[in-house]
């Protein structure tokens, strides 16, 4: 009997969405974004300046986590030229690279959502798309599993206040499932502890947690 959540995969479309993604590429070269010369979506001279994610353990609750890259530089231009800026052309570069570090056996990816200020104001929540890129190149189901309550966006708090984290909840029961989340910049792991609280609470048994950036574990 097929896995539950396996069985949701969808090779063909993925393959696809992944041919259409690296034609449009192609044909539609897009500036750097974060130097904005003519070689996007980040350029060679960007991409040799980018250095590996500090490393650092897994917070409390979650089994494993990676981060492509620190959080800094080109990098964090990108990112935030991507969520303030509009400018989403680097997300798919950035979602691939990450890609690459995750494990592929996972039953089901999920990000972390949004709070309802950021999405009402970007129109669009980035670690979804970040997760839905990340996905089809793996082949695995993205289902929208993470609901936040209200509550201010973790950007501009103390770190005292984002290790708490933001309040999710899960509203599904999962059974045991092994869930990875994804998001685009891992600072006190406040979000991976959150994540994983609710995931568990709902029946999950295993938690990876991937984001595009981290910073230094002292920041």
């Amino acid at each position: 009997m097929s896995h539950p959540v396996r069985s949701l995969r969808r090779v063909v479309p993925a393959l696809v969405s992944k041919a259409v993604d690296d034609l449009l590429g192609l044909l539609l070269p897009t500036p750097c974004v974060a130097c904005q010369s003519l070689d996007g979506p980040l350029c060679g001279r960007c991409r040799a300046d980018l250095r590996p994610a500090p490393s650092a353990a897994p917070p409390p609750g979650v089994d494993w986590w990676v981060a492509a890259f620190a959080y800094e530089g080109p990098i964090r231009e990108a990112i935030v030229r991507a969520k303030y800026r509009d400018q989403r052309a680097v997300l798919s570069w950035l979602a691939r690279r990450l890609a690459d570090l995750c494990p592929h056996d996972v039953d089901v990816v999920t990000w972390v959502p949004a709070s309802t200020i950021r999405r009402r104001a970007r129109g669009v929540d980035h670690a979804e798309l970040i997760a839905r890129h990340l996905g089809r190149r793996c082949d695995l189901p993205v289902r929208r599993l993470l609901v936040r309550s209200a509550g201010l966006p973790q950007t501009g708090r103390t770190a005292r206040e984002r290790r708490a984290g933001p309040k999710l909840r899960c509203e599904y029961a999962l059974g045991p499932y092994s869930v990875l989340v994804v998001d685009d910049v891992a600072t006190t792991g406040g979000s991976a502890m959150a994540a994983a609280r609710a995931l568990r609470c709902a029946g999950a048994d295993s938690v990876g947690f991937a984001s595009v950036a981290r910073t230094a574990p002292h920041e």
